[in-house]
């Protein structure tokens, strides 16, 4: 499960891959990189997605890592595209379709079989032929899948001093899942967000390397911006505690990025330099999730097509 999956044509996605992006976009997003508050949001925004998971099932583990999170956004996909939109029901086999060569079919059932063992997800029967089953995603993984969304619109309303916000509404799963269901009606249609960022693919694409990336540019936000969170502790046997993995793997993750030259962890364990490139890199791609996901929340809800609870 550590090849990236692409969910725009059944095939690998290459990191550097432009996405087609609507007109605008990149201009909102360097709107909201000029606040003065864009940065002190960032910062808090890394600091929640590197706080240790509220529970002792591996859910970082389960989660965060590029392969496995496309096979649990796309699920959540088919199932609100059946309940909403009419597609096919969400079966195994559509999500294996769905997903393509970007895994086998027998990873990707691997995969669900995991997640049905966890209780993120239900296979329920279709009422009309019970020998079919209906993936539906619980409560759970849906907050799980869209927690880093759910951040993003929090740093929005942050960045633009909205009060009520638009994230307290995504508490909801009903309305996180519809909004993670148009995002990915967008990354099939026009491609995902993330490859365009080569070095956010790097982490991501390791098993709970984004939350540490997180927790590696929260330090360095840390010891810039005088209104930062304190930065997390960077010892292997912090983050690991934090991120439900071993020591090995997180010296392992570290050290691969300070041989790119990428940061330096100096003396009682601190960030001491942080490379100019994944700086600029982190906060365009935070910028372009935040627009994407932002302008996602505030679609209405549809009425449900196919009556699916």
């Amino acid at each position: 499960m550590r090849r990236l999956l692409n969910l725009t044509d059944n095939t690998l996605i290459t990191a550097g891959a432009l996405p087609s992006l609507p007109p605008g976009f990149t201009d909102a997003a360097a709107r909201l990189a000029a606040y003065s508050r864009f940065r002190p949001a960032l910062a808090r925004y890394c600091q929640d997605v590197a706080t240790a998971a509220p529970t002792i099932w591996p859910l970082y583990k389960m989660f965060d890592q590029l392969g496995r999170y496309l096979v649990a956004y796309m699920l959540i996909h088919n199932y609100f595209a059946w309940k909403y939109a009419g597609a096919a029901p969400p079966t195994l086999s559509a999500l294996q379709k769905a997903i393509g060569a970007g895994a086998s079919a027998r990873h990707t059932a691997g995969f669900v079989a995991a997640l049905k063992a966890g209780h993120f997800v239900m296979a329920e029967p279709d009422p009309d032929d019970r020998r079919l089953k209906f993936l539906k995603p619980a409560p759970s993984m849906i907050i799980a899948i869209g927690r880093s969304v759910r951040l993003f619109v929090a740093a929005v309303d942050e960045i633009e001093g909205r009060h009520p916000g638009r994230a307290a509404g995504l508490a909801d799963p009903e309305r996180l899942g519809l909004l993670l269901y148009r995002s990915a009606q967008f990354v099939r249609a026009n491609g995902t967000l993330i490859h365009p960022f080569q070095r956010i693919v790097h982490f991501a694409g390791r098993d709970c390397g984004y939350p540490l990336l997180a927790a590696i540019m929260g330090a360095h936000y840390a010891r810039t911006l005088p209104d930062a969170p304190p930065a997390a502790l960077l010892s292997y046997k912090a983050l690991a505690r934090r991120l439900q993995v071993s020591p090995a793997h997180v010296g392992n993750l570290l050290g691969e990025a300070e041989q790119r030259g990428w940061f330096v962890i100096g003396e009682g364990r601190r960030l001491t330099m942080l490379c100019d490139e994944l700086l600029a890199e982190f906060e365009q791609w935070a910028a372009w999730q935040m627009v994407h996901f932002d302008s996602l929340a505030v679609a209405p809800a549809p009425s449900a097509a196919m009556g699916g609870a």
